[in-house]
């Protein structure tokens, strides 16, 4: 079993003011994988509550409970550990959205299910759909080439789905797959400034009948 080890401090690293905590305010010892998870937890909170240029690492690890060492331990830098957030949030998005399509071989309830399980990831307590779309750190090529990475997966699954069941060529299937997908990311960001005034199944579902009453009147294969 892996446990946090004290290591030098990476150049141009300072501690925060007061970081002789008492023994008492720190984290007990875990191993590496529960101490990763705890320090990107922490980390969430701060980004989503400052954005990326508003945080500091003094407050993650504060809100984590350990030493700034120690979270230089697992992520030497602010923009690695954000990276790395984007990439767990990206993976869960692209896990619900892949398991939606594969849910059924009906194009009718897929596309219901997909519709449903965007907006369930959007109004997540973690607020993960914030350093997904909202972030101040957009146009960082790593987190565009990310985002534009997830975007074109989860297109392209849509579109093949498209031209197994029509006589559209591909590249039009790819058009008509990158437009549900924005169909989906902007009216579920759309749907959070309802305040819960809208509830989350009525908006999804009026997406999705908005979408399949389009799709569906394509010719079909044969």
């Amino acid at each position: 079993m892996v446990h946090d080890a004290p290591v030098d401090r990476p150049q141009g690293a300072h501690p925060p003011a007061g970081a002789s905590r008492p023994a008492g305010q720190r984290s007990a010892r875990l191993p590496r994988d529960e101490r990763r998870a705890q320090l990107l937890a922490a980390a969430q909170e701060v980004f989503v509550a400052n954005g990326y240029h508003g945080a500091a690492m003094d407050e993650i690890a504060e809100t984590a409970h350990v030493s700034k060492p120690v979270l230089y331990q697992h992520f030497p830098s602010k923009r690695e550990l954000y990276l790395a957030l984007l990439d767990s949030h990206l993976g869960v998005l692209t896990d619900l959205m892949m398991g939606a399509l594969n849910s059924t071989s009906d194009n009718k309830e897929r596309v219901q299910a997909v519709m449903r399980a965007y907006y369930r990831f959007i109004d997540s307590d973690d607020q993960a759909h914030r350093l997904v779309f909202e972030s101040d750190l957009i146009n960082d090529p790593d987190v565009s080439s990310r985002l534009e990475t997830f975007n074109k997966a989860f297109a392209d699954a849509i579109a093949r789905v498209i031209a197994e069941d029509t006589k559209l060529p591909p590249l039009e299937a790819q058009l008509l797959g990158r437009g549900l997908a924005g169909m989906a990311q902007v009216s579920a960001r759309y749907w959070l400034e309802t305040d819960g005034n809208l509830d989350l199944d009525v908006a999804s579902d009026l997406i999705y009948r908005l979408a399949w009453r389009g799709i569906s009147r394509f010719p079909k294969e044969t």
